[in-house]
């Protein structure tokens, strides 16, 4: 297959433009999203959604990821992701697979039918995760496109997937909530620096390839300023796969968590990752499991 997006492959970064569609259904179908919503995702990459679910839902939300945290902190699964420089959890990966409550959720046919919507086709999850960064110290996510690091790592050929992150604490602008440069999904950043083998062992820990130049961050940056989505637990940010975006460091007293459901079209499964190396584990990036109405 053509690689569209060429990464990790030059010695220089390059900026260029995207090739693919951002919103998939006709503006004018009819949909759980609105015109204008359509067009403000087509034109800014991303959607915010505040007190999306109601406070019982916000509330089953906490338990769940209490529980979840409390079980992760002793865990030796590989899914369990720890701070670069101690055994804090940073992430838990595939919880729509290994947590009913955040399956049930992940099914939820209100977020679906916007995938759907967006996609225009059905859906299946690629991936899902919880991000965590606790009071004082909740490490950052340096900026990055998705859509880079799974077109090359993971082999996803064009960008025609969505995440739906969900706030089950609250975001605030203290707390590390996630940023993101409007109009940069237009642009694709190509990156520098080879892949190593098993790159997913230290770059979900900290990445530090498939991250874009200074140069093309300020360029992005300039067209597009930077925004940081905030609102009470239950509400829903949903955004383009190649956005960039990242966030910073936690040093408020209050924790901040989102869980992320990643939506990718049925018409866009994956093939063999673009770097040529080993596909990275399932729990990261789904293969096999890939059915419509967002079941896989």
């Amino acid at each position: 297959m053509t690689d569209l997006y060429p990464s990790r492959k030059s010695e220089h970064p390059a900026i260029t433009e995207r090739k693919d569609p951002v919103v998939y259904s006709s503006m004018t179908e009819q949909g759980p999203l609105r015109a204008d919503q359509l067009t403000y995702f087509e034109d800014h990459g991303y959607l915010f959604l505040e007190k999306f679910f109601n406070e019982s839902d916000v509330s089953m939300m906490r338990e769940e990821l209490s529980r979840v945290l409390n079980n992760s902190k002793v865990s030796t699964d590989k899914r369990v992701i720890r701070e670069p420089d101690s055994d804090d959890v940073r992430s838990v990966f595939a919880v729509h697979e290994h947590d009913d409550y955040f399956k049930s959720l992940s099914k939820d046919r209100r977020l679906v039918d916007m995938r759907n919507q967006l996609l225009g086709s059905d859906v299946y999850i690629h991936q899902s995760r919880i991000n965590l960064k606790p009071g004082f110290n909740g490490k950052e996510f340096y900026w990055h496109s998705d859509f880079e690091t799974w077109h090359v790592e993971d082999g996803m050929p064009r960008m025609r997937a969505v995440s739906c992150s969900i706030t089950l604490t609250e975001n605030t602008p203290f707390n590390g909530p996630l940023m993101l440069i409007p109009g940069s999904h237009r642009y694709f950043v190509s990156c520098v620096g080879k892949t190593p083998e098993a790159n997913y062992e230290m770059s979900l820990r900290k990445q530090e390839l498939g991250v874009p130049d200074h140069d093309s961050l300020t360029k992005l940056a300039a067209q597009g300023g930077i925004a940081a989505p905030t609102g009470p637990a239950g509400s829903v940010l949903l955004f383009d796969c190649n956005i960039m975006h990242g966030s910073n460091s936690n040093i408020s007293p209050a924790p901040r968590s989102n869980v992320f459901f990643v939506y990718n079209s049925v018409k866009n499964t994956l093939v063999s990752p673009f770097s040529g190396q080993k596909p990275r584990p399932s729990y990261i990036a789904a293969r096999e499991k890939v059915t419509e109405n967002g079941n896989g």
